[in-house]
Formats: C-alpha cells, structure tokens, sequence
C-alpha cells in the first residue's frame, strides 16, 4: 500500500470537505435548501481547519487583501443560517469568488490541455483570476 504525505487529520479534513461541498451541492440542486447548504458550510469550515490547521486557517481568512472576501464569505454563512438561503449565497459566492480567485489561474494551466474547449475555458479561468485580484506574487502570502 502506498504511502500519503497527508496525515491522518488531513485526511478526514478531505473527507469533511468533500462531503461539505456534497451537501452543499445537494442544497443548490433542490432550490437552495437551508439546511443542506448550511450543513454544507459547516462541514467545510471543519475540513478546511483540519486540512491547514487552525492557525493556517485563521491566516487564510485574516489576509489583509482578502478582506472583502472574507467579510462576505461569513456574511453569506450567517445570511444562509438566518433563514435567507438564495441571498446567503449570492454573498457568500462573492466572498469565495474573492477568497479563491487566485486558484483560478493555477486551474486555467491545467484546463488549458483539455481538447477543443480547454483553451477558451482557461482564458475565462484567467480572466476570472484577475478579476479577483490575481497577480504573480499574490500565491506567495497563501499559508498552504
């Protein structure tokens, strides 16, 4: 059996964070259910502490530029737990858009060999990453 380089709370942060975006997926597709999308970020606040760490996590999300992103990503949350899911999300898709926008890039050079469409797909990727405030030294300040 092969070994992982992640540990063992590592990867239950994975399987916390998979099933969070599962349930949260599961509650956009039965028209933005409170309780599956509010399952769905709880469960991928705990994978995503699991997976970096709880003081990672908290440099993550305390970033100075990412400021606006962090503050609607928990609006969002609080929004979908105060019983305004469709809103909530609006918010909270801004918040992640903000947050992860730098990830985008890095998915636009893998997305770039897919045949026919890969090249249109990685040039909006690009266009998404710098919308969200990409640049080049931008991924040298991520805790991960």
């Amino acid at each position: 059996m092969p070994t992982y380089w992640l540990s063992d709370s590592q990867k239950i942060g994975v399987a916390f964070c998979s099933g969070g975006g599962f349930f949260f997926l599961l509650g956009l597709i039965l028209f933005f259910d409170r309780a599956l999308l509010a399952m769905g970020n709880i469960l991928f606040l705990v994978g995503i502490t699991l997976l970096l760490g709880p003081q990672r996590t908290f440099v993550f999300f305390a970033r100075k530029n990412k400021w606006r992103g962090t503050l609607a990503f928990w609006a969002g949350v609080l929004l979908i737990l105060m019983r305004w899911p469709l809103i909530g999300f609006g918010v909270e898709l801004f918040g992640i858009f903000i947050l992860f926008g730098e990830f985008f890039k890095t998915i636009a050079g893998f997305a770039y060999n897919i045949p026919v469409v890969g090249p249109y797909l990685a040039r909006g990727l690009q266009v998404a990453g710098d919308k969200a405030g990409a640049n080049e030294r931008a991924h040298k300040d991520l805790p991960v």
